[in-house]
């Protein structure tokens, strides 16, 4: 077994733990339903429940891998009550990080595909009809999304393969800090477009006229949602690096920063979508045609386009490759522990599982495009279903009964956890919030997802 490795530094950890969180949801979801659901109103709800259940719940998870030093299955073994079952959740956990790998990576390579699209110029001078063609062409084409999958799982074992503090902590530190340095510069170019002031308006004011017609409850459900899901936690991603952390520092600042820095990222993206889209006269639309159909087609009748367009993509491939790096040094750390195997086994053994076991995704676009699994869903949506609508809420649900029911391991033990160190503490009066209201709220996410 080797030697339990450590964050060479506070700002590593953080880094990581908020790279793990920052993903390419962050981008092109959160705009769009702030969008969708009255702008500055959803933002409010948004922030609400961010402080209601997401930093709550990345305590939890942060003070079981902290307080154990282990990853999720022995984490849990070495704090529950003698006899129970808890750590069962570890295997959850362990396959729902795989599976979410399996996806991710395929959709990290097209963010790859297309930065390197915009270096060669392949967008200069396409009408409208041909870009929204590249993304159905890349993804129509076995080949090249199993060439960019490869490179991402290649890469990103690569990087985890030198260990947390040697390499992951360090290659995480760069990608970040340009990450947030990229959001900020295509943040001010959108904002500075003639007409994008409108963007800015549709984004920021809060048009309760538009949240009404949304229904006030849906506003406030999809911005639980959102909430909570852009945080990534209940499998464990976050309990793996707080088992590399010291106790110098309470968790409840630890939680706060990290979720802060993944706000930042979601509310910069929307400074940066809107006004664009509103200058050019484009309506923001959802999902994969808002990133890879609506923006290209910006980018190349903006001035300096070309550059642009490089620099967005650069981003969007630092935002999924942060959370790819993240994700893989969870299964390395789970899978050491679980099995006592080394680094070394174990990124040989899990590279070649990920990279075929991602083959049925890319395959999903084009040979198995017929493919039905779960209801109507091809192997794309039904890989995401079960994470985002099982694996993620269930297991937070578990993260928070565990710490705050004397079943688990006991609200007395989490807090005094939790508030080990210098920093923000949570106060005890918050135990009833914490033990019956909290859990409602994540079983109405769970309940809403599954219906």
């Amino acid at each position: 077994m080797e030697e339990r490795e450590s964050f060479r530094s506070r700002l590593g950890f953080i880094l990581v733990s908020a790279g793990c969180a920052i993903g390419i949801g962050n981008v092109w979801k959160f705009p769009y339903i702030t969008g969708e659901y009255g702008g500055a109103v959803f933002v409010l709800f948004y922030l609400a429940f961010l402080l209601l259940m997401g930093i709550p719940v990345v305590t939890m998870e942060l003070a079981v891998g902290r307080a154990s030093h282990k990853s999720v299955l022995r984490g849990f073994e070495a704090l529950e009550p003698k006899g129970s079952k808890w750590h069962l959740h570890g295997w959850v956990c362990l396959i729902g990080s795989f599976i979410l790998m399996v996806y991710y990576t395929t959709i990290s390579g097209w963010m790859v595909d297309y930065f390197l699209r915009f270096i060669n110029g392949s967008f200069n001078g396409l009408s409208p009809d041909s870009v929204s063609k590249v993304f159905g062409n890349m993804v129509s084409d076995p080949v090249e999304l199993t060439i960019f999958m490869g490179i991402n799982v290649l890469v990103g074992f690569g990087v985890c393969a030198g260990g947390v503090a040697k390499s992951l902590e360090k290659v995480t530190k760069v990608m970040m800090l340009g990450l947030l340095l990229l959001i900020v510069v295509l943040a001010v170019n959108s904002m500075t477009l003639p007409g994008g002031e409108k963007g800015l308006e549709f984004y920021l004011l809060p048009d309760w006229n538009r949240a009404v017609e949304a229904g006030l409850g849906n506003v406030a459900a999809a911005a639980m949602n959102q909430a909570f899901f852009t945080l990534s936690v209940g499998q464990g991603s976050m309990e793996i690096f707080a088992s590399y952390m010291g106790k110098d520092h309470t968790l409840g600042g630890e939680a706060v920063r990290i979720t802060a820095l993944d706000t930042f990222v979601a509310l910069l993206a929307g400074m940066i979508i809107f006004p664009a889209c509103f200058a050019y006269g484009v309506e923001p639309s959802e999902g994969p045609s808002l990133i890879f159909v609506t923006l290209p087609n910006i980018f190349i009748n903006m001035p300096m386009g070309q550059l642009w367009g490089a620099l967005f993509f650069v981003f969007m491939t630092f935002a999924s490759f942060s959370t790819v790096t993240a994700v893989f040094e969870a299964l390395i750390g789970n899978c050491m522990d679980d099995f006592n195997w080394s680094r070394k086994k174990t990124v040989l053994i899990l590279l070649p599982l990920v990279f075929f076991g991602s083959i049925p995704c890319v395959l999903g676009f084009n040979l198995w495009g017929d493919l039905q699994i779960l209801g109507a869903r091809g192997v794309l949506d039904s890989e995401d279903f079960i994470v985002s609508n099982l694996v993620l809420p269930i297991g937070s649900l578990i993260f928070c009964l565990f710490c705050t029911t004397k079943y688990g391991w006991g609200f007395e033990k989490y807090l005094e956890e939790t508030n080990t160190g210098k920093g923000m503490k949570i106060p005890k009066y918050l135990a009833p919030y914490f033990k019956y209201v909290l859990p409602v709220l994540i079983a109405v996410i769970i309940i809403r997802g599954l219906m």
